[in-house]
């Protein structure tokens, strides 16, 4: 299992449009997530900053991934979410954190 911990920041007219996307997720983006093998995704919100945490427990990640991106549904999606941050301009949505400290 590879734990990511993921950082992006959402332009000031689009957090409350973010956060009711996420409140009605779409059930086939759901279950394209799970399929790619994702699991324990969450999203957090402080001000404009989001924060992601998700657990991969797939054997190539590189696949999985590209597999969600061909997804029509989740394409569809994402053409409602992406928008929403403020690097959408140079498709820079979430940028991967660097784990420093795990404890279980």
């Amino acid at each position: 299992m590879r734990r990511f911990g993921q950082h992006a920041r959402l332009k000031p007219e689009c957090v409350e449009q973010y956060k009711q996307l996420h409140a009605a997720s779409w059930p086939k983006v759901l279950a394209t997530i799970s399929e790619c093998n994702i699991q324990n995704y969450s999203i957090f919100l402080k001000g404009r900053d989001l924060f992601a945490y998700f657990e991969y427990v797939g054997s190539d990640y590189d696949a999985d991934m590209a597999k969600m991106a061909a997804d029509p549904v989740t394409q569809e999606w994402w053409t409602h979410t992406k928008p929403c941050f403020e690097g959408h301009s140079h498709s820079v949505y979430y940028e991967d954190m660097e784990e420093i400290f795990h404890h279980k």
